[in-house]
């Protein structure tokens, strides 16, 4: 059975998804507003890794994660954009004032 997590690194500001230990990909992330809301920029997963779902739960557990710590987010990221835009359920946790900015 295949172990993936997901964890904040703060020290390097992104989210990473790893499989069975291994990094696998991340999700760059920047925090503004006393870090009340976090930007996140870039996500990338490791070609090795290609096909198996990792971005998606990589966006899940940040979004959740969010969502939990009441947060909100700014998803400067395409696949962050495209996710959320595709699951209009995690569309409030973009800033009301600014889902226009990013087609939401």
């Amino acid at each position: 059975m295949t172990d993936v997590s997901v964890t904040d690194n703060t020290d390097a500001a992104r989210y990473e998804v790893r499989v069975d230990g291994a990094l696998a990909g991340f999700a760059d992330y920047r925090l503004r507003e006393g870090g009340t809301v976090v930007a996140v920029m870039h996500t990338e997963i490791d070609d090795a890794f290609a096909g198996q779902g990792l971005a998606k739960q990589l966006a899940v557990a940040v979004l959740d994660g969010l969502r939990a710590d009441g947060r909100s987010l700014l998803p400067f990221c395409p696949f962050f954009r495209g996710y959320v835009a595709k699951h209009p359920d995690y569309a409030d946790l973009v800033p009301e004032g600014r889902r226009a900015e990013f087609g939401l």
